[in-house]
């Protein structure tokens, strides 16, 4: 007889029956050290060991001494041929300790690689219609520029240098930063900031004229974003080789997607310069995250002090890790920011029972709850409306919602938390959205999940026309 090796299925037949290496050693009478080495495979097993197995476990020893380790270990280095994995393609040695170690991980990946392999090709098909398959299966800027800043934790220690050297060591109070950044651009930078009537600006709220050595700003803008788009624009033109620096690390490769990306660190420098690091951090653990109060105090919007909560991500002076969602009324994702395990929908809508829509009925208000996500882990999410810019009476109610949400281990930490924290809440199952969530039965539920594969049963009519 061939050497047979068994580990990992004599592991699998072990944890199906709750059992340590000790007590299966026990039960097919042989040593731990040996069931250790067979899980393994440092050993190959033998014969009498196979029938012990079938005796004990009722186990046909043909099926689980059945040698096929080789044709998944073909299948394994087939799948990683792929150029997506070029930069980093494990080698031999790691194929096998995977294959040992866990068999079943392997397994998952391979089906997920199939999975990958047959939307690919379905895209590639509905794209062939345009001759540009490539437009279908490229990561969008927004993706990009989200994936970017996650692997960033949401958090540039350059830009919070170049912030905090914005002013010298100088300290400019709210009342007086518009009239110091007009008085800066000009001294330095020679530009001259002018504001415009909607009438003669009616498609943007700030433009840049290099010809002209002037800024441009719309009169729609409030006090705090004509601010923001001052440091805005000195960021772009004081910081290009920073900007360049970074952006060569960020692994994007088309104009669309740099350029994007561009903007976004420059919010990122322009709310750094308005809420300086440790002053912002401080002022938000004394007043629990309010961020009305942390508003006023540094002369910003709400929505520009919620996504500066999500950037406190600095080595031993860290705030609470917020995720960021904007939404507009159709629940589309218009903007979002990570720095927690919460998943955030790239595309489409956010979960229908998140109530950052419920808040679009309740203008100004703050809106708190609980959430569970399909994976158990819990969130403690408040929503608010925030307001866009309305430059004439055809185009009122822009209005928008943002969600902001930490982990529940940081509960105690967050103000808007208490009254739900004494009423001991029940958490709200969500998903990330539909299209992707494993909850069958949710009666919220707009599309068939991609991951739910199970027929409708015509017999039976479940919560939903997708359940049965």
């Amino acid at each position: 007889m061939l050497k047979t090796f068994i580990g990992p299925r004599l592991r699998r037949l072990r944890l199906d029956h709750e059992q340590t290496q000790a007590q299966m050693a026990k039960a097919l009478g042989i040593s731990t050290s040996y069931v250790n080495l067979l899980e393994k495979n440092e050993r190959s097993v033998s014969v009498p060991v196979l029938l012990k197995l079938f005796e004990v476990y009722g186990v046909d020893w043909r099926e689980i001494a059945e040698d096929d380790d080789t044709a998944v270990l073909a299948d394994l280095r087939a799948a990683l041929q792929d150029n997506f994995f070029e930069a980093n393609r494990p080698d031999l040695t790691q194929l096998r300790a995977a294959q040992i170690h866990a068999p079943d991980l392997v397994t998952s990946f391979l089906k997920l690689h199939r999975a990958y392999l047959a939307v690919t090709d379905q895209l590639a098909t509905v794209a062939a219609g345009s001759g540009d398959a490539s437009q279908v299966l490229t990561t969008s800027p927004e993706a990009a520029v989200h994936n970017f800043f996650r692997r960033h934790h949401n958090y540039f220690e350059a830009l919070e240098q170049a912030a905090e050297a914005f002013w010298g060591g100088r300290r400019i109070e709210p009342d007086d930063i518009y009239a110091a950044l007009k008085s800066r651009l000009m001294d330095r930078l020679g530009l001259r900031v002018r504001l415009v009537t909607v009438q003669d600006m009616p498609d943007s709220l700030r433009e840049y004229d290099e010809d002209q050595r002037e800024v441009l700003l719309s009169e729609a803008l409030d006090h705090p974003n004509r601010v923001f788009q001052l440091v805005h624009v000195a960021g772009l033109i004081e910081h290009r080789a920073l900007l360049d620096t970074l952006l060569a690390q960020s692994g994007i490769d088309n104009a669309q997607g740099l350029a994007r990306c561009r903007v976004e660190l420059l919010n990122y420098f322009a709310a750094a310069v308005l809420m300086p690091y440790g002053p912002f951090l401080s002022e938000a653990l004394a007043c629990k995250y309010d961020f009305d109060h942390l508003a006023i105090r540094f002369g910003v919007s709400f929505e520009q002090a919620c996504h500066r909560a999500t950037t406190l991500q600095r080595s031993g002076a860290q705030g609470v890790p917020f995720f960021f969602l904007r939404v507009d009324k159709a629940g589309n994702v218009t903007k979002r920011f990570n720095a927690t395990d919460f998943h955030l929908a790239e595309y489409g809508g956010a979960c229908p029972r998140l109530e950052v829509h419920t808040s679009l009925r309740t203008p100004g208000r703050i809106v708190p709850q609980f959430v569970e996500m399909p994976d158990a882990s819990q969130f403690f999410v408040f929503s608010r409306t925030v307001d866009r810019p309305s430059v004439t009476r055809h185009k009122q109610d822009v209005r928008l919602a943002v969600a902001m949400g930490c982990a529940t281990d940081h509960l105690d930490q967050i103000g808007y938390g208490e009254d739900l924290r004494a009423s001991h809440a029940h958490p709200t199952p969500i998903g990330i959205n539909c299209r992707i969530c494993p909850r069958a039965n949710c009666d919220q539920r707009a599309h068939n999940a991609v991951v739910l594969s199970e027929p409708v049963n015509e017999k039976r009519r479940g919560r939903t026309r997708y359940a049965s």
